[in-house]
């Protein structure tokens, strides 16, 4: 989080703003070391090294640690992949899993003491990996039925009026080619902007009272404690926009993978 802020004068409270998310480099003067980058970096390395140590020992009776790890595994494989994608879910399910793992570590992070900064927050990672699960499911479907066939199923949907094309098939394409996408990763990224926002705006205002008159330092308490209840409800709106994005990716592909679509 930011320095505690104050206006220039010493007087009233300067609320956060977009600005606080435009983070300088911890290091050196160039954009590939500010924090969501290394952030991003060592969401990678955790989730790596995490996963070879719960996996390098296995046993039939497993760890705390091991069970942890095939505990995250085996929602991901049953409750997402099988369930959504149905019996070709397997080939799947490595692609669905890494999703999962790395958008609910860095939005996660947003609520770690000392790190507190959720990459998700920043729009081109969200974009990033809605680009690849879009040319992902967009791939199985050419591979599964052909060039033509896909798209022909995608502009011209069985089933319907033809004269209904006319109004039907734009929308069909602008949904399949560009709403997907952005709509999959806006909510992703809105979702970790606003709560982190929100964070921002209880502890520097709760902070900003404590330094006030007699009457705000006694509100300033409960400003603090609404920081607390929104730190654990972010947390579970972290866990569930990472579940959200992978089960609309699986969602997609067993879209991608159907007859018609």
């Amino acid at each position: 989080m930011r320095k505690f802020a104050f206006a220039d004068s010493g007087e009233g409270f300067v609320p956060p703003s977009t600005a606080d998310f435009n983070l300088p480099p911890v290091f050196g003067d160039n954009e590939f070391t500010t924090k969501p980058i290394l952030l991003v970096l060592f969401s990678v390395v955790l989730i790596s090294v995490f996963f070879i140590i719960a996996s390098r020992k296995a046993a039939v009776v497993p760890s705390k640690l091991q069970f942890a790890g095939e505990s995250v595994y085996a929602f991901v494989r049953n409750g997402i992949g099988q369930e959504i994608i149905g019996h070709e879910f397997m080939r799947f399910v490595p692609f669905l899993f890494t999703l999962f793992t790395f958008i609910l570590t860095n939005n996660v992070f947003g609520i770690v003491p000392l790190l507190q900064f959720p990459a998700m927050s920043h729009v081109s990672f969200p974009y990033v990996l809605a680009l690849i699960s879009f040319f992902v499911f967009h791939y199985v479907g050419i591979k599964k039925q052909g060039l033509g066939k896909y798209l022909k199923g995608i502009a011209f949907m069985p089933g319907v009026p033809k004269f209904v094309y006319i109004l039907l098939t734009p929308i069909e394409i602008a949904t399949f080619f560009l709403v997907r996408p952005l709509t999959l990763s806006l909510r992703l990224f809105a979702n970790m902007f606003a709560g982190h926002l929100l964070l921002l705006v209880f502890i520097l205002g709760g902070e900003h009272m404590l330094s006030g008159a007699i009457g705000l330092k006694l509100i300033a308490p409960f400003a603090f404690a609404f920081g607390i209840g929104m730190t654990f409800f972010e947390f579970m709106v972290q866990c569930l926009q990472a579940y959200i994005f992978t089960l609309l990716t699986a969602l997609f592909i067993a879209g991608a993978l159907a007859d018609e679509h």
